[in-house]
């Protein structure tokens, strides 16, 4: 029964990266910018930084459910180029259930799958990944400032493939929205979510108004600012030749992004003020 209820559920990946309408950004776009300029007063450089045409973007992951990083980096993006250039976002296909399905494709999220990122990159196209997942976004607060994508390579693949460059994308302040005390694997196999929803993870965290919290209900997040750089494009083949190795390939763009977090990290004087 459950094997069904995923197939049910599963959506229709080929189509959705294609629903993205502009008219809809734009009228949504407004309301994103109160959400990160007001609240959390985010702070993005570097947005020139990306190439024209397809680029895959890979960036770090913070702040649990409520995870502010797309909104972030999109209404940057967005500003500085319009927002009739296309950015996707490859997403967990839990986001694709139900009536949130038409909200989230016509923005320009679409799971997160291979042949969704070769699609969209080859059409010139631009899209964010985040390799680390639900490892990374629900990390505990002692490991905030940590660049891990839990050994996943696979954006290194997808972007040498399509013949574009990598871009990374470093952000800090999102893990401080609430105290993450664990990621909750054991809870997540006991309850079987991992087998029925893909979910590995139910974190266990600390926050206001409720207090303890295991992901549901999400607890507020607090007005932490979110400061995020653009990195210098990666451009695989002209830095690491015709046949380049992945796993190196993917430890010197982590280098790249853990010296860029870790001096962010130094110029940062409080946690949530900045």
């Amino acid at each position: 029964m459950a094997d069904k209820a995923i197939v049910v559920n599963e959506p229709d990946s080929a189509s959705l990266w294609t629903q993205r309408d502009p008219t809809w950004v734009a009228r949504v776009l407004p309301l994103l910018k109160v959400a990160v300029k007001a609240w959390f007063r985010s702070d993005v450089r570097g947005v020139d930084k990306i190439p024209e045409g397809g680029a895959l973007l890979v960036s770090n992951h913070s702040g649990g459910v409520m995870a502010m990083d797309v909104p972030v980096i999109a209404v940057a993006f967005w500003d500085h180029f319009g927002t009739e250039r296309p950015l996707y976002v490859l997403a967990h296909d839990i986001l694709f259930l139900g009536p949130a399905k038409e909200v989230f494709s016509r923005t320009g999220f679409v799971p997160a799958n291979r042949k969704n990122a070769q699609d969209i990159l080859q059409s010139g196209g631009v899209t964010i990944v985040f390799p680390g997942g639900d490892y990374d976004v629900f990390r505990p607060t002692t490991s905030a400032n940590r660049i891990d994508f839990e050994g996943r390579t696979g954006y290194v693949r997808t972007a040498l493939e399509a013949g574009v460059p990598l871009v990374p994308v470093v952000s800090i302040g999102g893990h401080e929205a609430q105290l993450f005390l664990s990621r909750g694997e054991g809870l997540a196999k006991l309850l079987q979510l991992d087998r029925l929803t893909r979910m590995k993870f139910v974190p266990v965290t600390f926050g206001f108004p409720f207090g303890f919290s295991l992901g549901l209900p999400p607890n507020l997040p607090l007005p932490t600012k979110i400061e995020t750089r653009v990195l210098d494009p990666v451009h695989i083949t002209e830095e690491f030749g015709d046949d380049p190795d992945i796993e190196e390939v993917d430890r010197v763009v982590r280098d790249r992004m853990q010296l860029a977090l870790d001096e962010m990290a130094r110029t940062r004087r409080f946690p949530v003020i900045g």
